[in-house]
């Protein structure tokens, strides 16, 4: 048994190691930096720079990289030794406090949405500290923001980092108004519970779809699927627990605080829930997750799926992003509290987070979007695409009784006068869950649940901070003017539940009904990528962005531009796969099985016994699936290279892949799958969905 609390954060340069091994002087100035966000001097970044080599190579570790999150989805990393000539033929091992703070990898090679051409090549990598540099294998991370030579920002941890003190800017002069001067900070926080596929590595290697797109592209329905919810929080199976064991004390090495571990719904799926941290130091810790998930996972003989919808008919993979916001003396400022003073403080930032939400579903909305996630997002397992909040009937009867000026008749009849009266005590657990919601308060927390599991939590926290701060901004505008704070503030907060209360719904996300109540209330529909991702350049989208300086409006076309790129990209990939699949593994197999009976069938016509066979019937239907099987195949090539016309108008080439791509895509898996199940076992080459999802 491993003593837990001393493996805990052992290959991280946290705040422990730093206490010890730092001058105080230069700790001073370091803490101040990652407290209040002040520049640090480039003295005081040698002292840290030699500190963290020497911890480093103690640890073992002969490298460093500045670890950085492009637009590409995942993380980046260049690795350089710590060797340095000294002269005399030998070498010594330097690390320079310039060699810290900033890298230089080459910008042009990421995608960069139009703001850099292809000569344009300089970028640079700028130390975060704000998030604790790690050790991995012999090397030490050193998590960096990057952007290039001219100053744009090209990654994802940027846009969170000046979202967050956005945030925190807008939040605090709230605070003020409430007489708060004890707090200096407020931060967001987010605890990302991640689910995956696990299956056999052997089997994983023999599927082409699996290895090239992450998901199966193919595949008949098994006997047996998630009916009898016999998965769900089962037992976990010896070669799952032992991978789950090891993961779990890598990831307390680094710090990362994961707390549950259990079954999910599908068979072979499962889910990671860590505990709450700082919203940027979360994102760093839920992208080493998912790598150490994959690497973990092939020491186990083990392939890791985290694609969100690895296999048709069963439910895929999200990412529950739980937010909530806090000042630092470690008040959560989505707890309703049990005084007036916190009751009404309580009331506006959740009505500021309403008509955020309510403001800008379509940002919300895009920050969930993917080729991936479409396949998710509106079935039996997911929000739909509509954005809607779920309150609770407790929560939601108070802000009715607001709305209307009414008496609250829930478990105590009170009488709603805000900031005088205090609320009916409101519990953690005042209301049922509800799984349908996209966006779920509960208990002092919002629950984002449409992300997809391989998702960066980087952009939708950076969307979500901004326009809340955005909201907070407009309400301290308002009450920073009042001569009567306490009749303003009660007015501002009825004001913002009636106008917005069309974005609360407790029911079934998931009904028919609820898609038609949607339109009639003037809510979005969303349906696919394409048709969220152009909202992003919104003038009202830009507007806000640009107001509060997280990005600029090149900086948003650029983001669209790069999102719909990979939406065309996954899609292409996904059709060239499924065309080298059928050509080179299906069509062969269906021909083998047709000869084989074509033979049996011609020594039984010899021996008299022809007609109305079995092998007459299967070959006639195998034949008939085969000629529509070739026909859609031709007509999906067909359009892979029609698509070839239309570069240059990225949103175009979407909505053709979409449209032309796609769909083609969904019959010829239709003609497949049927296929499958005809073909017999000996001759169909793949992994079925049987031998993959009871592989392990």
């Amino acid at each position: 048994m491993k003593d837990i609390p001393s493996i805990f954060g052992c290959m991280t340069f946290n705040d422990s190691v730093m206490r010890k091994r730092l001058p105080k002087d230069t700790y001073k100035a370091l803490s101040k930096t990652i407290a209040e966000g002040t520049h640090l001097e480039l003295d005081v970044a040698n002292v840290v720079a030699n500190s963290m080599k020497d911890w480093a190579v103690e640890k073992g570790a002969t490298h460093y990289t500045h670890w950085f999150q492009p637009m590409t989805g995942v993380t980046a990393e260049k690795h350089d030794s710590f060797i340095s000539p000294s002269g005399d033929g030998k070498i010594i091992m330097e690390f320079s406090g310039t060699e810290l703070v900033r890298g230089e990898p080459d910008a042009s090679s990421f995608p960069s949405g139009g703001l850099r051409a292809t000569f344009e090549a300089r970028g640079y990598t700028a130390w975060d500290p704000t998030s604790y540099a790690f050790i991995k294998e012999d090397t030490l991370y050193i998590p960096t923001v990057f952007c290039s030579y001219g100053g744009e920002i090209l990654d994802k941890k940027t846009p969170l980092l000046r979202s967050m003190e956005v945030l925190d800017k807008q939040a605090l002069r709230i605070l003020r108004l409430f007489g708060n001067t004890t707090a200096k900070r407020v931060i967001t926080t987010v605890g990302p519970e991640q689910e995956y596929f696990l299956i056999d590595k052997e089997i994983y290697l023999k599927r082409l779809d699996l290895l090239f797109c992450g998901r199966t592209l193919f595949g008949a329905k098994p006997p047996k699927g998630q009916e009898l919810d016999d998965h769900y929080f089962g037992s976990i199976k010896p070669r799952v627990a032992a991978f789950m064991k090891e993961l779990e004390e890598e990831l307390w090495k680094f710090g990362i605080l994961a707390k549950t571990k259990h079954n999910e719904v599908a068979p072979a799926q499962h889910e990671l829930a860590p505990i709450f941290s700082t919203t940027n130091l979360s994102a760093d810790q839920n992208q080493l997750t998912m790598d150490l998930m994959k690497s973990v996972a092939n020491k186990h003989g083990l392939a890791c799926l985290l694609h969100e919808k690895p296999f048709a008919g069963v439910n895929g993979s999200g990412k529950h992003n739980n937010w909530s916001m806090s000042t630092d003396t470690g008040h959560n400022l989505l707890e309703p509290g049990d005084t007036p003073y916190e009751n009404a403080q309580f009331l506006l930032f959740l009505v500021a987070t309403i008509k955020a939400v309510d403001d800008y579903q379509d940002l919300l909305r895009l920050s969930a979007a993917s080729a991936g996630n479409d396949h998710r997002l509106g079935a039996n397992e997911a929000p739909p695409a509509i954005i809607s909040i779920f309150l609770g009937e407790e929560l939601d009867g108070v802000l009715a009784a607001i709305d209307t000026d009414s008496d609250y008749i829930g478990k105590q009849k009170v009488h709603m006068e805000i900031g005088a009266t205090v609320l009916p005590h409101i519990p953690k657990d005042s209301t049922d869950r509800n799984r349908t919601s996209p966006f779920a308060f509960t208990g002092n927390k919002f629950e984002f649940r449409m992300l997809g599991s391989s998702f960066s939590i980087s952009c939708p926290n950076t969307i979500l901070n901004t326009i809340v701060a955005e909201v907070l901004c407009q309400f301290a505008d308002e009450l920073e003017q009042s001569t009567n704070f306490k009749e303003d503030l009660a007015k501002l907060i009825r004001r913002t539940i009636h106008n917005h209360k069309r974005i609360i719904f407790n029911g079934n996300n998931y009904s028919d009904e609820w898609v038609q109540e949607a339109a009639r209330r003037g809510l979005l529909n969303l349906k696919s990528t394409v048709e969220a991702l152009p909202t992003y350049t919104l003038e009202k989208n830009i507007n806000v962005f640009e107001k509060h300086k997280v990005y600029t409006s090149a900086e948003i076309h650029s983001r669209c531009e790069i999102l719909l790129e990979g939406y065309v990209k996954t899609i292409n990939i996904e059709a060239l796969t499924m065309i080298d699949m059928i050509k080179k593994e299906i069509i062969p197999a269906i021909i083998e099985y047709q000869n084989d009976l074509s033979q049996l069938l011609t020594r039984k016509q010899v021996c008299g016994t022809f007609e109305n066979t079995l092998e007459e019937k299967l070959l006639a239907k195998i034949s008939t699936l085969s000629t529509e099987l070739f026909t859609k195949l031709e007509e999906l090539e067909n359009n892979t290279v029609k698509s070839q016309d239309l570069h240059g108008d990225t949103l175009a080439l979407a909505k053709f892949f979409k449209e032309a791509v796609f769909e083609k895509m969904t019959e010829l898996r239709v003609v497949v799958d049927e296929l499958e199940s005809l073909v017999g076992r000996k001759y169909w080459k793949l992994p079925t969905y049987s031998d993959i999802l009871y592989s392990v």
